[in-house]
């Protein structure tokens, strides 16, 4: 299976690639893009930032099981909270409020972190998704889950 990304344009560069094994679809970690002055990526650079996202996807999926096994028991007990004045009932329904943001919160970052995983096996990893430019090594061991060099993340969070 053959994959592009991107259309190349100015200033933008065309991946392809073919499904392995896990590992990224360019022939080698040093032929995903870096910045001008960054050094490339050895493989086993690449190799400790996927294992570092598959370890976050793991402890992940494990926290929303957590969260979703304690929300349905919370929604099972019915009688919980019974004749609670006004002040529980407003804190209780906070508690899940939070419960619920932070499993969204959760999923998010799974979402993320496999995506990333997924670039990797494209060989589209390091490429910033709104310009096409590489994001850049460093900001990348720092942020694996990074799809935009800083400039477009900067002027997305300026809008």
């Amino acid at each position: 299976m053959v994959s592009t990304t991107t259309t190349p344009g100015a200033g933008e560069q065309e991946f392809r690639g073919e499904g392995t094994e896990g590992k990224a679809d360019m022939n080698e970690a040093a032929d995903l893009p870096v910045r001008p002055g960054e050094d490339p990526w050895s493989e086993a650079e690449l190799a400790e930032v996927r294992q570092e996202l598959a370890a976050e996807v793991a402890r992940l999926r494990a926290d929303i099981a957590e969260a979703q096994s304690e929300l349905q028991e919370r929604l099972a007990d019915s009688v919980e909270g019974a004749g609670d004045d006004p002040t529980d009932t407003g804190a209780k329904a906070y508690q899940r409020e939070h419960a619920l943001a932070l499993a969204y919160n959760t999923r998010d970052l799974l979402a993320q972190s496999e995506r990333a995983i997924e670039r990797m096996d494209a060989g589209t990893y390091g490429v910033c998704e709104s310009c096409g430019n590489a994001i850049g090594k460093a900001r990348l061991q720092a942020f694996p889950r990074a799809t935009l060099c800083v400039q477009c993340k900067q002027r997305e969070e300026r809008r």
